[in-house]
């Protein structure tokens, strides 16, 4: 299967929000309204274009991820990051790899983009195949309640994540 992962332009946004809705519809854990979020991180400051990706096949728009801006706070340091969320792929079109396209293509770019850490809420046996481990392993914690396994961080370098810890303050986009 010919899938072409490229970044996402302006003229593809109704397309992809088309996309994402329809990804989420029947999800277990959704609010159904994860279009409306993509919608929202696009207009505000966290939003890095060359980081959100859309995945095509004979020129059909088939899947969606973005990373957005997020920090890493403590009482003394403020860490930057990039939150993964969310990674969109049309039901007709899941457990084909697409997805997988998606996560591999934003890290490679994320990473020369010069970003050090990705964090994502997930599927705890999903993205570690991807390298993401519990954040909690470096002192990164959720500013909500969630299972450890399911709140994951990605080192884009070795040892980037070291003496990082902190609540993961996400912007303000996905709390509307």
């Amino acid at each position: 299967m010919d899938i072409i992962v490229r970044q996402e332009s302006e003229q593809d946004y109704k397309t992809t929000e088309d996309v994402v809705k329809k990804a989420f519809e029947n999800a277990e854990h959704s609010d159904n309204k994860e279009h409306e979020l993509v919608a929202r991180l696009r207009k505000s400051e966290m939003f890095i274009p060359e980081l959100s990706l859309v995945a095509e096949h004979n020129g059909e728009i088939l899947g969606h991820i973005m990373l957005t801006k997020l920090s890493i706070n403590n009482n003394t340091n403020k860490y930057a990051s990039l939150a993964l969320a969310p990674v969109s792929v049309l039901p007709e079109w899941q457990n084909k790899g697409i997805g997988s396209r998606l996560i591999t293509e934003s890290i490679k770019t994320a990473k020369k983009l010069g970003y050090k850490s990705i964090v994502v809420l997930g599927h705890e046996n999903y993205y570690p195949k991807f390298g993401f481990r519990p954040a909690s392993r470096w002192g990164i914690k959720p500013t909500f309640d969630v299972k450890d396994e399911a709140f994951m961080a990605l080192e884009l370098e070795d040892y980037s994540l070291f003496g990082v810890s902190g609540n993961v303050e996400y912007s303000r986009e996905f709390f509307e």
